[in-house]
């Protein structure tokens, strides 16, 4: 099967997982997958040995699922990510032109309307606030206020274009907002699906490599087959490191 379908089969499984029990990778997802798949490969031979040993071999079985899964909720994630990376790329890219207009609007309405204190009020008013959030506010209400009252911009010259100018950039800017503030606040579903896909995916992996490494313990080229390549290599660079720091 596909990962997809794979992912779509286990969905259910994986989300009943509790938020207790949920790990956080500790080790690149393309990498532990791949790891579960040799380990798929390489427990085939050893079936007998590990039932043997009380293992319940649907844990083996399910390997190649669970992997798959993982592979797909990774891939999700990695979708998100992308779409926010890109968001924050074009927030720091626009907004600059968009504060810009907002204070341009602000400018001119000043002057328009100074000679209605009412008007001028509202000015002042929208003019207030300076975060994010004010400015995509700000631009639309000054296309509002705008609108309702072209008199005065209008013996001024103003170019009614830039109210709907204001309009779309409220909408482009906010949206933009969303995606940007909304991945900051929280964690997103996609991410904590993907962890738990590999919480999932983990249960079982240590199921085998602990029979494996049990089963085989005066079996050195075997028992191989049941640790993590990754951590291998990970821990031998260290002992190198501390060797070369204490020569």
């Amino acid at each position: 099967m596909s990962s997809t379908s794979d992912y779509n089969d286990l969905l259910p499984v994986i989300q009943a997982i509790p938020s207790n029990e949920v790990l956080t990778p500790t080790i690149p997802i393309d990498v532990y997958v791949q790891e579960t798949e040799n380990l798929w490969q390489w427990c085939k031979d050893d079936q007998s040995a590990l039932e043997a040993t009380g293992l319940d071999w649907n844990f083996v079985a399910s390997l190649p699922v669970r992997a798959g899964a993982c592979r797909e909720a990774q891939s999700l994630w990695n979708k998100e990510r992308n779409v926010r990376k890109k968001a924050e790329k074009d927030w720091k890219e626009q907004s600059p032109k968009a504060f810009d207009l907002r204070n341009q609007l602000v400018h001119t309405y000043r002057y328009a309307f100074r000679k209605d204190s009412t008007l001028l009020d509202r000015v002042e008013e929208i003019a207030l606030g300076d975060t994010n959030a004010d400015m995509v506010q700000d631009l639309n209400d000054l296309a509002v206020l705008g609108r309702n009252n072209p008199g005065p911009l209008q013996l001024i010259r103003f170019d009614i274009t830039l109210l709907d100018q204001a309009s779309q950039t409220a909408d482009e800017m906010g949206e933009l907002l969303g995606i940007v503030n909304g991945e900051r606040q929280t964690d997103s579903e996609t991410m904590i699906i993907r962890d738990k896909a590999y919480t999932y995916l983990k249960q079982a992996v240590d199921e085998v490599r602990e029979c494996g490494k049990f089963v085989f313990w005066r079996n050195p080229e075997r028992a191989q087959g049941y640790s993590s390549d990754y951590w291998q290599r990970k821990r031998s660079a260290a002992t190198k490191e501390t060797a070369k720091t204490e020569d």
